[in-house]
């Protein structure tokens, strides 16, 4: 073990504070992210608290939510002069949905419409290009130009985090995936080597309970099983409607929790990992080539039972619901408090971008 890391959540209702304990692993990735994590504390970057708790189905960020701050996008980015990029699209709640029968529930279930998703995320990359190779929207665009822009990426994998949080609450309720995602802005990267390869495959898809993994794709763009996932298992990358698909090769301090359970060995998640495989393959990708970045290298892991008393995940998402805010962060060499919320996320942005 490398360090311990404690997490400090907050009931922005009540005040009340629940601590998280981390166990950093002594690998070749973690040593390397721990003190850009480490950095990014001392240094006091900002947490994007309006990007952080997802597939959490009793958040306030719900399906609701995210739509209208979607449309006001449109409008925001239409509306600023430097962006020179026009939006003709409008989200509902039922455009962005689609329904589903589940056997499981005997019921039809509420599912993302992929095809509503993926045009939101082309409006992305289209305006803000790929790591070495900005657009011209995103360079031209003034500090509010370029938070909205972000704001098209985010509020696109909410939504989609929550829908599909939705759906598994009603239909199989033990597979809820709620995670948290520590991104901070403008965070400093770093250069994946040869050494951090070996910790990504395939089989890291499937993540533990508790697991601590190495941040967000850095080369702007979509990893091949987000393509997949989206797409279909009968597409094919010359006929994508993103227009990006990149291998991870920077990473940063950032990095993301995993609270739903693993799915490893069961059935269902064997199914989809065989058709991810043959999907790459047929895609003309090897699926045990490492090089491809493809999965989560894990650098963390959360001690479930100091932190929630149990391992049993309907317990652990209970406490987490209710503490839905990130205060403090406490490694060995570091120590931050975040004392405001994903309300105040626009007003303390904008002037950092």
């Amino acid at each position: 073990m490398l360090d311990k890391i404690e997490i400090t959540l907050r009931n922005v209702t009540t005040g009340n504070l629940h601590p998280v304990y981390i166990d950093v692993f002594d690998n070749t990735l973690s040593r390397k992210w721990l003190p850009q994590l480490e950095n990014l504390l001392n240094s006091d970057y900002h947490l994007e608290k309006n990007y952080c708790f997802l597939g959490f189905s009793e958040s306030a960020r719900n399906i609701e939510f995210l739509v209208k701050e979607i449309n006001q996008l449109f409008l925001d980015i239409n509306n600023n002069p430097t962006i020179d990029y026009h939006i003709d699209d409008h989200f509902t709640v039922e455009n962005c949905t689609e329904k589903m029968y589940s056997t499981t529930s005997n019921s039809y279930i509420t599912h993302i419409n992929h095809d509503k998703f993926n045009q939101l995320h082309l409006y992305f990359e289209d305006t803000q290009g790929v790591s070495g190779a900005m657009s011209k929207h995103y360079l031209g665009a003034d500090q509010e130009g370029r938070w909205l822009i972000r704001q098209l990426n985010l509020l696109c994998h909410e939504a989609e985090y929550f829908i599909m949080s939705k759906a598994k609450r009603e239909s199989a309720p033990d597979w809820i995936r709620p995670s948290n995602i520590m991104c901070w802005l403008n965070a400093p990267r770093f250069t994946l080597d040869d050494s951090d390869l070996e910790l990504f495959g395939v089989d890291t898809i499937a993540r533990d309970p508790g697991g601590v993994y190495v941040g967000v794709n850095k080369a702007v763009g979509k990893h091949h099983w987000e393509v997949y996932q989206d797409e279909g298992r009968d597409s094919r990358i010359d006929e994508l409607t993103t227009t990006t698909l990149k291998p991870q090769t920077e990473a940063a301090g950032d990095f993301d929790i995993e609270w739903g359970k693993s799915p490893k060995n069961q059935p269902f998640m064997n199914e989809k990992l065989d058709g991810f495989r043959e999907w790459l393959i047929a895609n003309k990708f090897d699926p045990e080539d490492k090089s491809l970045t493809i999965g989560f290298p894990k650098v963390a892991q959360v001690d479930l039972t100091a932190s929630f008393g149990s391992e049993d995940f309907h317990h652990r998402l209970s406490i987490l619901t209710k503490y839905l805010d990130v205060y403090s962060i406490k490694t060995s060499n570091a120590y931050v408090e975040y004392d405001y919320t994903w309300r105040d996320s626009k007003q303390l942005q904008v002037p950092l971008i």
